[in-house]
């Protein structure tokens, strides 16, 4: 069954009483220079020709990939995942920005603070000459757009799956693989020869060119939407007026954005100039291409990395196939306007990987698997069109639509509701999913990072997957929540009863005054999500 999103509400848990933020859920890929990576469990492997055994495998060992080993390997289970880089080969950084929605599900997993630590977060961003947007405004925790490589997004959540005992296998390339109605056997290449292992599950975040999508034969359908792009890390002797920076002309477009430490990120695309990929550039382009879209190049120099790229619209029409899953830019690619591709495949991580555990674990039928597409597909369909829509408006050359563009794009920053919407849709904060007919208003959106009676965060209690009960004060659980559950109070007076999924969307909520009526669905609630109790 095909999902449709649905935008947030007017709902602020936050604050016990009233309304404002969202909060959510429903049911049943020349390279840059790299930070220090995570040494790869030293596990034994299957010897050459013979087959090993894990509950999940992995295919791809991107940002998408290490969550979801991560998230696996915490809930206890055993994953292998298959990277075929060399462990000393560092990864394109294309990725530059980590939205406010993506901060939160990292700091459902403690690595939020020290990734914002290291990079640099705006809380203005100039666009369109003199259009100013305030990501400040968002109603989050992070309200902000952090700057920072996808490498050391890597680095921490590599660092997180081994901890967890998760098997990094690097210089592992994946041939194929068969599924059957007990598992997949896939089949890889590594120093050794060829192996293969079997696994109840096979997740394939393998990026664009995803072995994985082409062994299930899954079409990728869209196209290229802009080639030549150019992308370059530098060194700039003046510094631009705001921390990020974007305009277009007639004649080019340009991009700068700072790091914190120094190193600029510059993009910039030429409508007369569309080389391939393959084509060598250099410094003098991309200092060109500055100049013409913002009237300077800043004294660029000391480029430390400088690519030539193309950027397609696709998406596959399925995630899931029987065993196997489809994440990140193995599912779905898009324009990188508003920065979303990597945010959006770790939300995809986020959300799969505690519906896996539960079904391996054996306290949610597997049918809950379904859910995956039907929550996650409308979300990257969502982001392939907004992000196709601003990618559109950065490149018009014709002078009255531009001037069109700038005159919306200033009312939007002029009038706090706007732009909150628009920022709330780039950054993620506004994704909530469908929730069934007759479902409690709250169910499927984003739940807020609630500070409890304790004094303790929602976010902090998410981790290790856990569900989260929230009731009044006032009243216990009239079900002891179990193994997976944690139990907290409102601050407040607030009287509905909410239980918040491990991904920080609402499963399920409760506004019902009578006691017996409220046990009863708590009950029904608890057993649905977290299987029956195992104690207390």
């Amino acid at each position: 069954m095909r999902a449709t999103h649905r935008k947030s509400g007017t709902t602020d848990l936050s604050n016990p009483g009233h309304a404002s933020g969202a909060a959510p859920s429903s049911g049943p890929s020349s390279a840059p220079p790299s930070g220090p990576s995570a040494s790869p469990s030293t596990e034994p492997a299957a010897g050459p020709g013979g087959a090993g055994r894990a509950d999940v495998l992995v295919i791809g060992a991107g940002p998408t990939g290490l969550l979801l080993a991560g998230d696996l390997a915490e809930a206890g289970l055993r994953v292998t995942l298959l990277e075929r880089r060399a462990e000393s080969t560092s990864n394109l950084s294309r990725a530059l920005v980590v939205h406010a929605r993506t901060l939160e599900q990292l700091d459902n997993r403690g690595l939020a603070d020290e990734l914002v630590v290291g990079g640099h977060p705006l809380t203005r961003m100039q666009i369109f000459g003199n259009v100013t947007l305030h990501p400040s405004r968002l109603r989050s925790r992070f309200p902000f757009v952090l700057v920072t490589p996808q490498f050391e997004v890597e680095r921490l959540l590599a660092r997180r799956a081994t901890e967890a005992g998760a098997v990094i296998r690097y210089g592992a390339e994946l041939l194929g693989f068969d599924q059957d109605a007990e598992g997949v056997t896939a089949r890889f290449q590594d120093a050794d020869g060829t192996r293969s292992e079997r696994a109840a599950y096979l997740v394939g975040t393998d990026g664009v060119r995803s072995t994985v999508r082409e062994t299930l034969g899954l079409p990728f359908p869209g196209r290229s939407v802009i080639r030549s792009l150019i992308l370059a890390d530098v060194r700039l002797e003046q510094a631009p007026a705001a921390p990020f920076l974007m305009n277009s002309t007639a004649d080019a477009t340009a991009l700068v954005g700072a790091f914190g430490d120094g190193w600029y990120r510059v993009v910039g695309w030429n409508p007369r100039r569309q080389a391939a990929d393959t084509d060598p550039v250099g410094l003098d382009e991309i200092r060109e291409l500055t100049r013409l879209a913002l009237g300077t190049d800043y004294g660029m120099h000391d480029a430390r990395w400088i690519s030539r790229f193309h950027s397609d619209e696709r998406q596959v029409p399925d995630y899931r196939v029987g065993r196997v899953f489809l994440a990140g830019d193995a599912a779905h690619v898009h324009s990188p306007a508003g920065g979303q591709g990597m945010n959006t495949g770790l939300q995809d991580a986020a959300n799969l990987s505690w519906k896996l555990a539960s079904v391996l674990q054996g306290r949610a039928p597997d049918a809950l698997l379904d859910s995956y597409h039907a929550e996650r597909h409308p979300v990257g369909r969502m982001v392939l069109r907004s992000s196709g829509s601003l990618l559109r408006l950065a490149l018009l050359h014709n002078p009255a639509r531009r001037a069109i563009r700038t005159a919306a794009a200033q009312l939007i920053s002029r009038f706090p509701p706007l732009s909150r919407r628009a920022l709330s849709t780039v950054s993620g904060i506004g994704i909530a999913y469908p929730a069934g007919r007759g479902a409690h208003p709250l169910t499927g959106r984003r739940a807020p990072d609630i500070r409890f009676a304790d004094s303790t965060r929602l976010y902090a209690l998410l981790r290790h997957g856990r569900f989260v009960l929230i009731t009044p004060a006032a009243e216990t659980a009239t079900q002891r929540p179990n193994d997976r559950v944690a139990h907290a109070s409102w601050a407040g007076d607030r009287r509905t009863a909410v239980l918040v999924r491990p991904d920080g969307y609402i499963a399920w909520a409760d506004d019902t005054r009578d006691p017996g009526a409220r046990a009863a669905a708590l009950r029904n609630a608890l057993d649905r999500w977290t299987g029956s109790p195992t104690g207390g």
